[in-house]
């Protein structure tokens, strides 16, 4: 397949691929222009910035990223380097480097990016924390579906295979209505498998993989740690940081075709992250051992996933109804409305948060004082 030339990015790096690809990561090394900090959930702010940069070129695109029902063709990091200075943000330093990544899950979003970078942005405005776009790096190699699951043959082998991986940020599972902290074989693979048979070409059937997940694949090492974390526009999530290795029992290899989707997806987890979340920066994950995997909350992100909670189950208890959608989704909303407000945010950057008239969250946080008050 020709490749064809991207512009070049502000350190003259030449980013190419190939017209078939359909995964890719890129990792943008970003400055501060000034000494600065960012709230606690900014990576709301990432995500926002990234989709509007899809608007602007491709809004059918855009709204399909963002309020699509299948798997989410993209993920985005948080910023790699940061420090913590104080229980309420994180430190942005003017003579430091940080590295954000984002990647490509879907053909259309990958031709996106090629577009995009004809014409690059040179500014990331996170919230008066504005950041110079210094250099594009391709950090994930351009690839596509068929082309990982034909490479993976070589796992047809012998000795059984095994797939070691690290997970960088906090990652969860949604199980029975709560977040599962645990990597255990199934969620995890089901976690892939639910990305591949959205994107790929090659659909497998979920129920007999998984089946075949649950009889064969074992748990060989871990270690791992978990923390609890604010993501997304709401709520708090606990998650497990770490490393953990996946091996087979031999009489898997019988199956030959499971056996290298097994390793295809070991292979595709980088790109599409584990877990939920990981538009969010959530999930991120490695192929290999780290030892510097394990990753704790940072003092702001635990104070507000604890006060989120604790201010959840407080207004659910209330409203007498701890089950069902709906009573959830009001207490989340409620408490995360009112514990960003206790650490000094503004209800306009709130309301746009979480995507609700400005109005309406401060008739939110109304209540939530009045509800608090009750107790």
């Amino acid at each position: 397949m020709p490749s064809r030339r991207k512009r070049k990015s502000p350190d003259a790096i030449n980013l190419t691929w190939s017209e078939d690809t359909e995964l890719i990561g890129l990792t943008l090394e970003l400055q501060p222009l000034q000494d600065s900090s960012l709230y606690p959930q900014y990576t709301i702010g990432l995500h926002a910035w990234f989709l509007d940069q899809v608007r602007q070129a491709d809004p059918d695109l855009s709204a399909y990223m963002h309020d699509g029902e299948s798997e989410k063709p993209f993920t985005i990091s948080g910023l790699q380097g940061l420090s913590f200075t104080s229980s309420r943000s994180h430190s942005l330093n003017a003579n430091q480097t940080y590295r954000w990544t984002i990647t490509a899950l879907s053909q259309p979003v990958v031709q996106w990016l090629a577009q995009w970078l004809e014409h690059p942005p040179t500014e990331i405005d996170l919230r008066d924390a504005p950041l110079q776009i210094k250099a594009w790096t391709i950090s994930h190699p351009a690839t596509n579906y068929n082309n990982l699951f034909e490479s993976s043959s070589e796992a047809l082998s012998t000795a059984p295979p095994a797939i070691t991986l690290s997970f960088l940020s906090p990652t969860s599972f949604r199980r029975k209505g709560h977040h599962f902290p645990l990597p255990v074989p199934r969620n995890v693979f089901h976690s892939y498998l639910r990305r591949w048979n959205d994107f790929s070409e090659q659909e497998f059937d979920q129920q007999y993989f998984l089946d075949w997940i649950e009889e064969y694949v074992i748990l060989t090492r871990h270690h791992l740690q978990s923390t609890k974390v604010v993501a997304g526009k709401k709520g708090s999530v606990t998650g497990f940081t770490g490393s953990v290795e996946f091996g087979l029992l031999h009489p898997a290899l019988e199956d030959a075709e499971f056996t290298q989707l097994f390793v295809a997806l070991g292979q595709l987890a980088p790109y599409c992250g584990t877990g939920h979340k990981t538009t969010f920066g959530l999930g991120q994950t490695r192929i290999g051992w780290s030892t510097a995997a394990i990753e704790t909350a940072a003092p702001a992100q635990d104070l507000l996933a604890q006060r989120i909670d604790e201010l959840t189950e407080l207004f659910k208890h209330q409203r007498k109804r701890t089950g069902g959608d709906r009573a959830t989704h009001t207490a989340e909303t409620w408490a995360t409305v009112l514990a960003r407000r206790e650490l000094g945010e503004s209800l306009q950057n709130i309301a746009q948060d979480l995507e609700i008239p400005y109005e309406t969250a401060k008739t939110y946080s109304k209540l939530a004082r009045r509800a608090l008050k009750s107790e």
